[in-house]
């Protein structure tokens, strides 16, 4: 299923908050020596986040922009 975004809607993408998680607590204000480091440091992050993640279901479903649009079958 596509959906397309604005192109200043970066902050819309479920990803995105994910990849700006990634930074602040595994990157800012760090200073690796090497890209082993620096990899060891995110692969940490991503097995600690991985542990604590809940699934995101029904995103919105009291959302105005749900009653404006005839979504298919399909993508329900």
């Amino acid at each position: 299923m596509w959906c397309f975004l604005p192109t200043y809607g970066s902050w819309l993408n479920w990803i995105e908050s994910e990849f700006a998680a990634l930074r602040c607590f595994a990157l800012n204000g760090t200073d690796h020596r090497s890209h082993d480091e620096q990899n060891a440091a995110i692969a940490s992050y991503v097995r600690w986040r991985n542990a604590r993640a809940k699934p995101k279901t029904n995103f919105a479903p009291d959302s105005p922009v749900r009653t404006w649009t005839d979504y298919p079958a399909w993508a329900a």
